[in-house]
């Protein structure tokens, strides 16, 4: 779990480097709407990040369920459901960001 952050949060630092180097300002009309496509990107990115660790933990779990109770398989796809949509709720409070 640590490494994982560790990688991640390494990964964002690699994206976020060419802003640190930008030369040009930005005129003060066009950083609000800079802001809302980072904040966007962010809702979308993060609530994949999180939706795929729990896709992966819930479907670990119910493999391993199934393989000792076959039964079991349709009492796990609701959760696995659950857990994909928080990239929907993602998706979404990005389209309300960008649409303010």
């Amino acid at each position: 779990m640590k490494k994982r952050f560790l990688v991640s949060v390494g990964l964002m630092l690699v994206a976020g480097a060419p802003m640190l180097f930008a030369q040009a300002a930005a005129p003060a009309a066009a950083s609000g709407s800079v802001i809302k496509y980072i904040a966007a990107a962010l809702a979308v990115g993060l609530a994949c990040l999180g939706g795929g660790i729990a896709v992966g933990q819930i479907g670990a779990a119910a493999m391993a369920a199934m393989s000792e109770n076959p039964e079991l398989s349709g009492r796990a796809i609701p959760f696995v459901g659950l857990a994909e949509g928080i990239c929907l709720w993602g998706f979404i409070v990005a389209l309300m960001i960008l649409s303010a």
